[in-house]
């Protein structure tokens, strides 16, 4: 199998990798010669016969065959096409072949790195995504890139501290350079928006530091548990050292301060944390156009006039507290609530606390409430807790599932960033790359970065305080040495606090920069100077293009479409600037003059779609405001314009074309809607798909793109920021994986309404309505760069998403939305031996509809530990099954569907081969998990049965691709409904445990597992799949609901296409829909509601979500589990 899809991610075949996917750096050919690490497609077992990955008659053990496939090291880009496959094929995202982004690639070559297991011998390969014990590897997923550091004693020992750990300073970083005066006070303006969690974390006293280790939660054994009090918070950082006050003398001379666990930095990790190559004209590496407006340069150019200073101080010079910093009592601790509920009850609403300084000065009375945060009790903390997964079947919690809580102290994690907008796969960070290997999970992040928050503080000032040798911007976890100085959290380089910093214009004080809303929240924005722009910001621009073919019309999606933007047009995003235009196309391409002064809108048609042209230029695209009532005439008179066309060709590429001339001047969105596979002109595509394949190939074709016409331009528009957003009304095959492009590599979004049609489906019209309003009216960031950093030692190589990734690290969004999300793989580069905390920090620089230019910045702070059952301890099982569903997408584009199956097998099989080995102590029958992993077999299962990735089952191409798309572009909480949906029983809702929301009572019944023998015929079950709901009434269900609640006297009159809940004066009713309506709000698309019987045609489709059950080409539940355990027990 030819591995030359690697090369392509982004480009052709022909290895310009203008890196949207796994491949990472456009332009740059980087030999890996570094080590590939976490390499997660090793082979297990090779896989059963059957038309699936397992046999379809009855379960029979598989022969024991060897977990590992000795293959040749892999030192450079994969073979070019045509070379004989490898043993095992790559998978998407490759750390191998993709550049770590802050370390050059290390010399010497690449070995395989230690690892506990012993070599089994060899067998038939597969693929994982780990590297094999003492064998050079093949090709595989590979989470990381950084050589393992030698590893001294085991892992999960305890490691002494070395003597008090030193801060990561590096003494020339942060030797002092010329002196740059600190600019004059201006009147920094603050957004009255009430500011996220309001409390700065502590820092750590003097005294003996305690290794990373004792990050775990829990001490270890022997060692007496500290006192349990919850810790004041604390808000001035006096050097993050100790929780005294900041010295007043002069500097002593010393080594640096040591780091107390930094407070966790809240939002997505930034760009590496090492300071960037410099870029003196910003230009755009690769293959794409030069950009218009390249902000490459911009981001790394501007911050705050800051100064190095002198090393730290060392903890013990601390003199006495300075006046205004003493004697104030510490306040109690509000009482601890859990971290899931905390962040569901108040998301980013706690107010500004005072800062308050335990009398005494430092000491090491502090340092035991400040840890008392991250310990629980000398017992195995819950996440550890052994479970059999054999033996405990309901293993679903009844509610879902929430997002661990990293083990900071309570003062750092009250600030740290809100999971549902960042969050690790791994909450405790691993010391060293050999440990992460060892523990064989994958290490990445999850982000939402542009989500739509109830509360966000805005900063108007003109000094953006910033590192000035990494640029990470100021945030809740610096530490500052004294009022004058402090230090980034990401490269520890020392900057002087600018005089305007001095100043806080939330309490109009002067001195207390640490009380600034910067340092007070993870999630923050600035409106940025006018060092931030490359030309003055560009109006909201929309432009329509639109499929007006006599397929087109028989759908009747133009009358939705007209009518949904006229209701909207006064509540689309914009100021007086707002420009619209409009395009239809059929076989030939048609403008719309709207120019001012015109009685009604004119119509010109350009026919010759080889070499298009604009007729004139100058008023397709016209002020909204200025030519409304023109805009209202045409969407009125278009649906009737084309009806009686008999036009069947589409030239779309044409139209493409004609649209990207348009808006190149400007910038802008385009939005495409398309019901038919292009046949005509540049783009025209044929048809791919044999519906006879559909279910029997164990290998998918045809999830590649059949042209690069469609990313080239998609290339285009990105440099011309210019976004496309797709809109695929069809019931046909019209190819989604090569018209997806246009979407994905230009920061678009593709929606798909498969069998759309006005009369035959009128569920798909009502989804198709609500999403076009929340397209419209939703919020929207123009001409976007999103730089992603991180503590230095860690480093980022693989992005996931729609974008193109400009100059290694940089993301180009020519537009950005509130229901994006993105992915990240990380890898360790150096030892993290002297942290106890790392951060990570996303900056978005965007162009708002209103004209200004912005910058939202999270921080996110993590522990770091040095023992394998520690990072156990803090594994994210939905953020890894997340990345993991990302993987494997590109896995199966690159490779094979085949491949990336055995792939996450893998993942779940040598994860827990890891914590068998290496975490349980006693040894003892089953299959075991720790608690945090007990649902990972559950959601892998779930992946394999997933639309994007199911084998053995009729699928649509069409239907794979989107369901591929939506995983890798999804933010997490909504994915992990497309992967494991929710099931409820609704015949028999109760007030009791219900959430009153704005007077509404909202009935909250348990989740149940995804099996039938969950349901009854005497009962109504709701299942929540992400983008559809479906609503299964049994045969015997109680006449009581169908009356009350459906408004029907029996089953059998429940009508056969019931896509609404009649709207009925009684309390079952009401509680139904009140229910319903809860889980549609809570994401920005609307999910369709199908109500089915026994007899529906979508019956089918609601059995194959069981997930737990049997089908005739995948393995139930409890047989997967029998299957992971023979594998681990080889």
């Amino acid at each position: 199998m030819s591995t030359a899809g690697f090369n392509a991610q982004n480009g052709t075949g022909k290895g310009q990798a203008y890196a949207n996917g796994p491949s990472q750096n456009p332009g740059v050919n980087y030999n890996m010669t570094h080590q590939p690490t976490y390499n997660q497609m090793q082979a297990k077992a090779p896989a059963p016969p059957g038309p699936g990955l397992y046999p379809s008659g009855p379960y029979q053990p598989v022969p024991p065959v060897s977990s590992y496939q000795p293959g040749p090291p892999l030192t450079s880009y994969p073979s070019a096409p045509g070379q004989s496959p490898l043993s095992r094929p790559p998978m998407a995202g490759l750390a191998s072949h993709t550049p770590p982004q802050s370390a050059s690639p290390s010399p010497g070559p690449r070995l395989p790195p230690a690892q506990a297991t012993p070599p089994p011998p060899p067998a038939v390969s597969s693929s994982s995504y780990y590297p094999s014990p003492q064998q050079p590897m093949a090709p595989a997923w590979q989470y990381n890139t950084a050589p393992p550091p030698p590893m001294g004693p085991s892992a999960s020992m305890v490691t002494p501290p070395r003597g008090p750990p030193v801060n990561h300073v590096n003494p020339a970083a942060s030797a002092a350079a010329v002196p740059v005066p600190p600019p004059p006070p201006s009147s920094a303006a603050y957004s009255t928006a009430p500011p996220p969690h309001m409390s700065q974390s502590a820092t750590q006293p003097p005294g003996p530091v305690l290794p990373p280790t004792s990050l775990h939660g829990y001490t270890q054994p022997g060692a007496a548990p500290p006192p349990m009090n919850p810790v004041a918070p604390h808000t001035y950082q006096p050097s993050r050292p100790g929780y005294g006050p900041p010295p007043t003398g002069p500097p002593p001379s010393g080594p640096p301060p040591t780091m107390k666990p930094t407070p966790p930095p809240t939002g997505p990790p930034m760009a590496n944390a090492t300071p960037p190559p410099p870029r003196a004209d910003g230009a755009v590496a690769g293959n794409g156009p030069q950009a218009t407006n390249n902000y490459n340069h911009v981001d790394n150019n501007m911050g705050g006039l800051t100064q190095p200073g002198p090393p730290g101080r060392h903890l013990g010079h601390y003199p006495s507290l300075p006046p205004g910093y003493q004697n104030t009592s510490a306040p109690h601790a509000p009482s601890p609530m859990h971290p899931a509920m905390q962040a569901a009850t108040q998301p980013y609403t706690q107010a500004p606390q005072p800062y308050q300084q335990p009398p005494g000065g430092p000491g090491m009375a502090q340092l035991s409430p400040s840890l008392a945060a991250m310990s629980l009790q000398s017992s195995t903390p819950e996440s550890l807790r052994v479970v059999n997964l054999l033996q405990e079947r309901n293993l679903l919690p009844p509610s879902p599932v929430p997002a661990p809580t990293p083990c900071l102290p309570q003062d750092l994690q009250k600030v740290n960033c809100h999971p549902e907008v960042f969050r690790s796969t791994l909450t405790s960070i691993p010391q060293t790359q050999s440990l992460l290997n060892k523990a064989k999970m994958p290490l990445g992040l999850l982000l939402h970065p542009f989500k739509d928050l109830s509360q966000l503080p805005v900063v108007t000032s003109s000094t953006i305080v910033r590192c000035r040798s990494c640029r990470t911007y100021i945030n809740p976890f610096v530490s500052f040495l004294d009022q004058r100085r402090w230090k980034c959290n990401l490269c520890y380089r020392v900057n002087d606090v600018p005089e305007e910093f001095m100043y806080n214009p939330v309490s109009r004080s002067y001195g207390e920069p640490h009380k600034r809303p910067e340092v007070q929240n993870a999630t923050i924005e600035f409106i940025a100077p006018s060092e931030y722009m490359l030309r003055p910001p560009q109006p909201a621009v929309y432009l329509f293009v639109l499929d007006v073919s006599h397929n087109a019309v028989e759908t009747g999606y133009l009358n939705v479409f007209c009518q949904s933007l006229l209701d909207n047009i006064n509540a689309l995003p914009g100021d007086s600037r707002t420009k619209v235009g409009f395009i239809t196309f059929d076989s030939t391409i048609h403008f719309y003059n709207l120019q001012e002064g015109l009685s009604q809108p004119q119509m010109l048609i350009v026919s010759d779609i080889e070499d298009i042209f604009l007729p004139t230029p100058d008023s397709l695209l016209v002020n909204l405001n200025e030519c409304k009532e023109l805009v209202q005439d045409l969407l009125k008179s278009l649906p009737t314009l084309f009806e009686k066309t008999m036009e069947t060709q589409s030239a779309l590429g044409s139209a493409l074309q004609a649209a990207f001339k348009l808006l190149s001047p400007t910038g802008g969105r385009m939005s495409v809607f398309q019901t038919q596979l292009p046949n005509l002109g540049v783009g025209a595509l044929q048809s791919r798909e044999d519906p006879n394949q559909r279910a029997s190939a164990k290998d998918i074709q045809h999830l590649s793109p059949a042209t690069d016409f469609y990313k080239k331009l998609a290339l285009d528009c990105s440099g011309q920021q210019v976004a496309v957003d797709l809109f695929l009304l069809s019931a046909q095959y019209c190819d989604l994986a090569s018209l997806g492009c246009i979407s994905r590599y230009s920061a678009g979004s593709v929606y798909y309404y498969p069998s759309y049609h006005h009369q035959h489906n009128p569920a798909q019209v009502e989804r198709f309505q609500k999403d076009l309003k929340r397209y419209l009216t939703r919020k929207i960031g123009f001409e976007a760069v999103m730089r992603i950093r991180c503590t230095k030692g860690l480093s980022i190589h693989t992005f996931h998403g729609n974008f193109f990734v400009r100059s290694t690290d940089l993301l180009s969004l020519p537009n950005v939305n509130p229901d994006a999300g993105f992915a990240v793989q990380m890898s360790i580069e150096e030892n993290l031996d002297d942290m106890q905390v790392v951060s990570f920090q996303a900056a978005l620089l965007y162009t708002s509809s209103k004209g200004e230019r912005r910058i939202r910045v999270h921080t996110l702070c993590l522990p770091v530990v040095n023992s394998l059952s520690d990072v156990f301890a803090g594994a994210d099982v939905q953020a890894i099954t997340g990345l993991l569903a990302c993987m494997a997408v590109d896995r199966s584009v690159t490779a094979s569907l085949s491949d990336a199956r055995d792939a996450m097998t893998n993942a779940a099989i040598d994860s827990l081969t890891s914590y068998r080995q290496s975490v349980l102590t006693i040894q003892q029958p089953g299959l075991l998990a720790p608690a945090c992993l007990r649902l990972f077999p559950l959601y892998t299962l779930a992946l394999l049965k997933q639309k994007a990735f199911r084998t053995g089952t009729s699928t649509r191409l069409d239907d794979r691709v989107f369901a591929m798309c939506q995983l890798k572009y999804q933010p997490l909480s909504y994915a992990m409904l497309m992967i494991h949906p929710a099931l409820y029983r609704l015949d028999d809702l109760t007030d009791e445990g219900a959430l009153n929301i704005s007077e509404r009572t909202i009935p909250q019944p348990k989740v149940l597992q995804l099996s039938v023998e969950k349901l009854s015929r005497e009962g109504a079950f709701l299942m929540d799949a992400g983008i559809v709901m479906y609503l299964w009434i049994g045969r015997n269900c109680h006449p009581n609901f169908l009356t009350q609640v459906l408004g029907v006297p029996s089953y059998a009159a429940v009508p056969e296409n019931l896509y609404l809940l009649p709207e009925l004066d009684t309390a079952e009713s009401q509680r139904t829909r009140a229910f319903v309506g809860w889980l549609r709000d809570q994401r920005p698309f609307f999910p369709s509601l199908h109500v089915i019987r026994d007899e529906s045609q979508l019956k089918a489709s609601f059995m194959q979500n069981m997930i737990e059950d049997r089908t005739e080409s995948a393995l139930s539940y409890y047989e997967f589990l029998l299957h992971v355990q023979q594998q681990i027990s080889k």
